[in-house]
């Protein structure tokens, strides 16, 4: 009874909190804890009936590439390197031994793939044009034209492909034009120096050794992978190797393998080290107090290009697509400046984060947002859906038939929000 009175006190404060704790959901599904490397669940619900009269014709998306390998070369090779020198001086418990064999496997499967889509993201991204297709089939009638624009990545290209060929397979009719040039980076994947200084205020770098020192707690596994504590002491950075661990653990779901490293952690461990990524996303994609709540900004000319885009196909009658492919680093901080659900929001304490901001919910492999506008004949009031990974949401607009939204009364909201980033000393 005390927990639910300070629930409902603390719904009344930050106008959101989550019916399950943290601790409840991550005990239920340990995967979670991956955060941006949780692999793209499959969608379980149903799209709302159109109003009457009202068919879909246009889609506009923004994609985080799919399932990938891990990228920095360090995190493979510094968990190797370590433990194997523990092991040449025959100081590895069993489960350091085992942990060994498995970063040595993970190690040979990456290399000279580092950074790349991996089967699973391939698949992910066959799903999601799948059942786009299926979903509005109307916008991909007859030789609808799918414009599909990548960043210059890899991995963002073959999500890219995959997605064109599959709705290619499912209708060899479509026109689908593809591109990954620079010309579209400063809109696909902006870098914003002014916004960038932001992140490195005193108070977020406070907010970022703070976390690091309450969530990261390696004497435990320490003890369970090494049997001399002098050799940890001597040789061992204990904080890293726990990350680089967890990393691997967590990016296992990128790979169709049984191995695993999960189990090397207790489900506290779990809970503590997604809190600290949690709040680390929080700060570099979220509305933040330590960044003066500006960092979803980021995205300020990619949601231009989203407006300005509809805008210009709307104006032609035709149905069709545009489907860009990018990064997590883009499509958290473009949820936040949509205000999708309850993302945008700012909040102050980063210890009760968990119960109310998740960012797990937001960017898996392949996530996605989709702007699915309807018409109606005879009518000009243009109606438009939001999903975000695949899932209806709500947009900050006031709207008599959600999930469905004015197309003008969101543009006209989102269109001050710009306003206020052009006037602004951020402008990048």
């Amino acid at each position: 009874m005390k927990r639910i009175f300070f629930l409902w006190i603390y719904t009344l404060v930050t106008g959101f909190v989550y019916s399950q704790t943290i601790e409840q959901v991550i005990t239920e599904n340990r995967s979670l804890t991956a955060n941006n490397y949780q692999a793209y669940p499959e969608p379980t619900w149903q799209q709302s009936p159109a109003p009457q009269g009202y068919v879909p014709f246009y889609i506009s998306t923004y994609n985080r590439h799919g399932s990938r390998f891990l990228i920095n070369p360090k995190d493979y090779t510094y968990p190797q390197q370590v433990l194997g020198k523990a092991d040449s001086a025959n100081v590895l418990t069993s489960a350091g031994k085992r942990t060994l064999d498995v970063v040595n496997r993970m190690n040979a499967m990456a290399e000279k793939r580092l950074g790349e889509l991996t089967p699973a993201g391939a698949r992910q991204h066959r799903g999601i044009a799948r059942r786009m297709y299926h979903n509005f089939p109307e916008v991909f009638a007859d030789s609808a034209g799918i414009d599909a624009r990548s960043t210059i990545v890899i991995r963002c290209i073959l999500s890219m492909m995959n997605e064109c060929m599959e709705l290619q397979g499912l209708n060899p009719a479509l026109r689908i034009s593809t591109d990954a040039s620079l010309h579209d980076m400063p809109y696909l994947n902006r870098d914003n120096a002014k916004l960038n200084e932001l992140s490195r205020l005193p108070e977020a770098e406070a907010t970022r050794r703070h976390i690091a020192q309450k969530y990261v707690h390696p004497q435990r596994l320490m003890a369970a992978l090494f049997s001399d504590s002098l050799f940890v002491k001597r040789h061992v950075e204990p904080a890293r190797l726990m990350n680089n661990l967890f990393d691997i653990a967590c990016n296992m779901q990128s790979h169709d393998t049984d191995m695993e490293l999960y189990s090397l952690f207790t489900n506290r461990e779990c809970i503590d080290l997604w809190s600290k990524n949690n709040i680390s996303w929080y700060l570099y994609g979220g509305a933040a107090p330590q960044t003066k709540g500006w960092m979803p900004y980021k995205e300020a000319e990619l949601l231009r290009n989203i407006l300005c885009t509809a805008d210009e196909f709307l104006s032609t009658g035709r149905h069709g697509a545009t489907l860009r492919f990018g990064h997590e680093s883009c499509l958290l901080p473009l949820v936040a400046l949509l205000e999708l659900e309850h993302y945008g929001r700012t909040y102050t304490d980063m210890d009760s984060l968990a119960e109310h901001w998740r960012s797990f919910e937001v960017f898996p492999m392949a996530s996605n947002v989709q702007f699915v506008f309807y018409r109606k004949p005879g009518s000009d009031d243009i109606l438009v859906k939001v999903l975000l990974n695949e899932k209806e949401r709500h947009m900050p607009v006031s709207t008599d038939m959600y999930p469905y939204y004015h197309w003008k009364d969101v543009k006209q909201y989102y269109d001050v929000k710009l306003r206020k980033y052009d006037e602004s000393e951020y402008k990048n």
